[in-house]
């Protein structure tokens, strides 16, 4: 996953999810689910390089930091909670998708 709509093309295949620009910055498109309202990914350009965050669990969070140069402490957030993929071509598509697919389980507690 290099570019930004690959990245929304499959949040948004997941159920009850929609995107959203609510800052009045065409740079930041995110990815909420339609019960809660919560999001699950926010996409955004930042010095030239496609990022997405993501929500983690805690007990996972320094794994996919030190595993990939590429996954830091989450920009603009709760650096316990979220983690910044820097979409650069380094992670594995597959990688990309299930910390995606984890951030939205965690904000719709899917099982």
């Amino acid at each position: 996953m290099t570019t930004r709509e690959e990245v929304l093309k499959y949040c948004l295949s997941f159920p009850d999810t929609y995107q959203d620009a609510p800052f009045h910055d065409e740079n930041w498109q995110l990815v909420r689910y339609r019960k809660n309202k919560k999001v699950f990914a926010w996409t955004y350009f930042r010095d030239g390089k496609l990022c997405v965050n993501v929500k983690v669990n805690p007990e996972w969070r320094d794994l996919w930091r030190q595993t990939y140069a590429a996954v830091l402490p989450g920009y603009h957030q709760n650096k316990e909670h979220w983690n910044t993929i820097i979409l650069d071509g380094t992670i594995l598509d597959e990688e990309v998708q299930r910390m995606i697919a984890e951030s939205y389980d965690l904000i719709c507690r899917r099982k």
